[in-house]
């Protein structure tokens, strides 16, 4: 007689050893979400089940994406989704996975928008919408919303276009395929422009996490030099296409709050920026209002 199959205690238990020599952060964690995808059930039903022995094929095909995870792959690639606030994303390699720190940035751009006074719908515009996170979650949450979503590239448009699909709110979004500021109506203006743009400096590149670092889109990621680079930009850009009183509401590095509040307010353009915290107490959004100029 042959051995007989393994059961998911036993998948779980060597996976989770074979990644953690892999120098994987989270090998235990990462091997029973790589097993409840394949088994099509959660974690808790791996515990319930713990005892239940795997078809050939259920094993084949688990193994494989344990190897893609032991290379670094991330999870939510492998899995091909990821979670953010009550959506969940597709996501692939064209795309940053999102990250629970820009949740500060949404709720921040969704308390403005409530708090206004609007006569006709108010006009947000997410520049580099990656999956399009933060452009569904604000139209989810803010149904009165016109929402315009640009990303540079034609694969990222894409997957936000499907997933504002899934989420019943693509009718009122506008995606546009624009490399900042460059290919957008030269004269559109808008209540709120929101943005999470590259921020890793030179000097952080190399200290991120190989997953982070040769997984993601580089150019979802690295921001120049000092990291700085597309919140000059933005600072010396974003005025012509804000409304007056409109406000930039941007995600930060846990240290360039300064530096961008700086930039921000340098210009003439912008009043006093304000800085929101994430929940590790880390300086996340900078937010500043366009100045009402009166000749």
């Amino acid at each position: 007689m042959g051995a007989p199959p393994p059961t998911i205690t036993d998948l779980l238990s060597k996976s989770a050893n074979w990644l953690k020599d892999k120098g994987t952060t989270t090998p235990r964690l990462d091997a029973e979400l790589l097993l409840a995808e394949v088994l099509g059930t959660d974690r808790v039903g791996l515990y319930v089940n713990f005892e239940q022995p795997l078809m050939k094929a259920e094993v084949d095909r688990y193994r494989e994406l344990i190897r893609r995870r032991g290379e670094g792959e991330p999870i939510a690639y492998i899995i091909g989704y990821a979670y953010f606030r009550n959506l969940t994303l597709a996501v692939d390699r064209s795309v940053l996975i999102p990250r629970p720190e820009t949740e500060h940035l949404v709720e921040a751009a969704i308390d403005f928008l409530m708090e206004g006074d609007w006569a006709e719908p108010p006009t947000v515009l997410d520049l580099g919408t990656g999956s399009g996170a933060i452009a569904i979650s604000i139209a989810a949450s803010f149904p009165e919303a016109d929402i315009t979503a640009s990303d540079a590239r034609a694969e990222s448009l894409e997957t936000a276009r499907e997933n504002a699909r899934t989420a019943g709110v693509a009718a009122r979004i506008d995606f546009v395929r624009s490399d900042i500021f460059d290919d957008l109506d030269p004269v559109a203006t808008f209540n709120l422009i929101v943005s999470n743009p590259p921020y890793i400096s030179e000097a952080e590149w190399e200290t991120l996490p190989r997953d982070v670092r040769d997984f993601e889109p580089r150019e979802a990621l690295y921001g120049g030099a000092d990291g700085l680079d597309y919140y000059r930009l933005l600072a010396g850009q974003a005025p012509q296409f804000l409304k007056p009183r409109g406000a930039l509401m941007l995600e930060v590095g846990s240290t360039q709050a300064p530096a961008v509040s700086a930039l921000l307010e340098s210009g003439g353009s912008f009043g006093r920026a304000g800085v929101i915290q994430d929940y590790s107490g880390h300086d996340r959004v900078v937010m500043a209002r366009r100045l009402i100029v009166i000749a």
